[in-house]
This record gives structure tokens, C-alpha cells and sequence, in this order.
């Protein structure tokens, strides 16, 4: 008899702080625009996004498309979804190797 898989879904793990500041720690680590813009989808969709939309003015299914695998959020829409979050956007020259 086959197994019956089901699809992970990453938010279901973001339960803490710290586990969301290591998740987009290691995303933003990646320089990958695109998954950087679905790891903060999937935090949001782990902190709710009901409440994201409400503290960002933003609608829910706006969230859901910017925050889409072909989704392309605007900077605006990150930055206000990084401030519901609580995750801040720091500039720092790069460490001498």
C-alpha cells in the first residue's frame, strides 16, 4: 500500500521568536530576492496573516500574492510586513575576511 505524504509547510515550525529571526537570518544569508520575499510570506503566514493585514493596512489576499512564489512585493509592502513582523533591516559593511 502506498504512503500518503502530505506537503510541509514551514510556517507550522515557526512557533518562537528566535525560530523566525533564524529562519530569515538564514534567508537573507541566501541573497535570493525571491526566497527571501517567500520566507517572509511564510512568517506571515506563521504570526497570521489576518493580523499581518490589519497592522500593515494591507488585505490579506494582497499579502498572500505579493508573498506568492511569482509573487513581487514591493518595498513598501516588505518593509511594512518586516515592521508587523518585528524583523528590522540593518546596513553594515561586510566583515574583513
Amino acid at each position: 500500500m502506498a504512503e500518503k505524504l502530505t506537503k510541509y509547510d514551514p510556517a507550522e515550525d515557526l512557533a518562537s521568536d528566535q525560530a523566525i529571526a533564524t529562519f530569515m537570518a538564514e534567508a537573507f544569508q541566501t541573497n535570493d530576492v525571491a526566497y527571501i520575499s517567500h520566507a517572509l510570506g511564510v512568517v506571515a503566514r506563521a504570526k497570521g496573516m489576518a493580523q499581518i493585514a490589519g497592522q500593515t493596512g494591507l488585505s490579506r489576499e494582497q499579502l498572500y500574492r505579493s508573498f506568492s512564489e511569482k509573487g513581487n512585493p514591493t518595498l513598501k509592502t516588505t518593509l511594512a510586513v518586516m515592521k508587523a513582523l518585528g524583523i528590522e533591516l540593518t546596513a553594515k559593511t561586510p566583515s574583513a575576511a
